[in-house]
């Protein structure tokens, strides 16, 4: 009997999925060793126990006909996409949106003038991967923007993500509430470090301390010695010019745990994924970015429900510390003594294959129609649910006093 998960050897359920293992619109799956099954609308069949957030239903649905509107607002497609923090493709996007809700349509934004169009048209909700705009060499972010002209969006304020794209700032708030993360050291742009803090020794993983995709990190992101972390440190500085950040390194598990809040209550549902990828020639398991690039990690289901709390737990905490609303993804590694430890965020994370929805799919059998127009219409809520008069003078619907809950 292993100690810790309280279960007897071979008794963990393990669910796994690759990126293209997951149907993200068309339900048909090909080149698989063992074909996962589907209900009939597209969703994963997950069986126990993976579930294990029931206590807390991250969306719920009113049973009445379609309403509101909704604008995707997008870029052009010349801009340089440094602005932009989730890609999707906005015509499929719209389709699903367009089963559940009246109005649905693409805003391509390029200039301020069609910013300032978009805030007189009021649309119920701005459905967005964009941070931000440069119009006349000047920065304007897209949610900041909406917030003064109160208009809901899917995802956080830009408090929020100045806070989450710093993972030094990540760490310190973190660190400050109490909450366990590595042992770190920060390096400015352009210097060196020659030596590490007391509290830290080799190993030590070195990392951008900003940006994501693990762009920057390979196998040279782990030093064992001086030398080798002056050399990382300084390819890093030269190639991205950006503050380095040197962790404790930790050589446990990773993991990323996607969380939804629901917009009527406030509460938080965890959804833990593991990441595992393949050890490298010195038996290490790094998530570089060739790894990513290529999809050669395997995700699997967390089915151990005391690791399955304690980082939902940890997750649900780092959320709040940096103030995260509707949803977001938390990336936490183990030390060797299996506790777990944030590492950082993404309070914008991809909704095409990504670790997003794969938490979606294996935790809660959620289909991709359901994960995007639950996004939509857990913040769409909050414009239209002020009272059941406006709700009636909006869509002209009938309003059921019990909500209906999204199939899972």
């Amino acid at each position: 009997m292993n100690k810790f998960n309280g279960l007897r050897h071979g008794e963990e359920k393990i669910i796994t999925a690759r990126s293209r293992d997951i149907p993200i619109v068309d339900s048909k799956i090909t080149s698989l060793k063992k074909p996962l099954k589907l209900n009939t609308d597209g969703s994963m069949i997950v069986r126990n126990p993976v579930n294990l957030t029931s206590k807390s239903i991250p969306f719920s649905t009113q049973p009445f006909e379609k309403f509101g509107r909704i604008e995707i607002v997008v870029v052009s497609a010349k801009q340089p996409s440094k602005n932009v923090a989730i890609n999707f493709d906005p015509e499929v996007i719209r389709c699903i949106l367009l089963q559940r809700f009246a109005r649905v349509e693409v805003t391509i934004i390029k200039t301020r003038k069609d910013l300032d169009d978009l805030a007189k048209r009021q649309p119920d909700l701005v459905f967005s991967g964009v941070k931000y705009f440069n119009f006349d060499n000047q920065t304007l972010w897209l949610n900041e923007f909406l917030d003064q002209n109160q208009i809901p969006y899917i995802g956080s304020e830009k408090k929020a993500l100045d806070r989450e794209f710093s993972k030094t700032a990540a760490k310190k708030l973190t660190n400050n509430a109490g909450l366990k993360t590595a042992l770190y050291a920060s390096v400015p742009p352009g210097e060196l470090l020659s030596r590490l803090p007391a509290n830290m020794q080799f190993p030590v993983f070195i990392k951008p301390a900003c940006g994501g995709d693990s762009i920057g990190i390979d196998a040279a992101s782990l030093a064992h010695n001086a030398l080798d972390m002056e050399s990382k440190i300084q390819q890093l500085s030269a190639s991205l010019n950006c503050e380095v950040l040197v962790e404790q390194y930790l050589s446990g598990k990773e993991y990323s745990v996607g969380i939804i809040e629901n917009d009527s209550t406030k509460t938080l549902t965890a959804m833990p994924i593991e990441i595992r990828t393949s050890k490298n020639k010195q038996g290490h398991r790094i998530l570089d970015f060739q790894t990513k690039q290529n999809d050669a990690e395997e995700v699997l289901a967390v089915s151990n429900r005391q690791i399955h709390d304690a980082l939902s737990d940890l997750a649900k905490s780092v959320f709040r510390v940096l103030g995260g609303s509707a949803f977001g993804r938390i990336d936490i590694r183990m030390c060797a003594s299996g506790i777990p430890h944030f590492m950082e965020a993404n309070l914008m994370p991809g909704l095409k294959k990504g670790y997003f929805y794969r938490a979606c799919a294996l935790n809660l059998g959620m289909s991709y129609d359901q994960m995007i127009i639950g996004l939509a219409e857990n913040r769409i809520r909050s414009s239209l649910g002020q009272t059941k008069e406006l709700k009636s003078k909006r869509v002209g619907a009938v309003f059921a006093s019990e909500p209906l809950l999204l199939p899972i």
